[in-house]
């Protein structure tokens, strides 16, 4: 029998929360295993216009707050929207638009990192 953990948990919310407002390719990376990072988790996703990277933003924001009553301890770059970063302490949630996404590629920035590739909905 497997119990989810709370990272676990809060992973899935914000994956949902993500999915909600149709956020693609989405990457979690497990930096669990890697001595010095700042989270345990980085989940990255992307919108197709600020418009949709803000929304998922909100999204995320709430369903994980009326799942969990956790709220982002921090959550910058929603003035612009091209990246949204917000801060769920052992989760980061990075939501970009696509060439900011690629220009940044924070998927390989630690290349010890376990990545799962979560399938779009369709």
């Amino acid at each position: 029998l497997y119990f989810m953990n709370e990272t676990e948990k809060l992973v899935k919310n914000i994956v949902k929360g993500i999915q909600d407002k149709k956020g693609s390719n989405i990457v979690i990376a497990d930096l669990s295993g890697i001595v010095g990072t700042i989270c345990k988790n980085f989940v990255i996703c992307q919108g197709s216009s600020p418009q949709q990277v803000e929304a998922i933003a909100g999204s995320v924001s709430d369903y994980v707050r009326e799942t969990t009553g956790e709220k982002p301890v921090n959550c910058i770059g929603l003035n612009n929207a091209v990246w949204v970063a917000m801060d769920y302490v052992d989760v980061l949630v990075h939501i970009f638009v696509p060439e900011t996404r690629q220009y940044y590629d924070l998927e390989h920035l630690w290349e010890d990192a376990k990545l799962e590739k979560i399938p779009d909905i369709a």
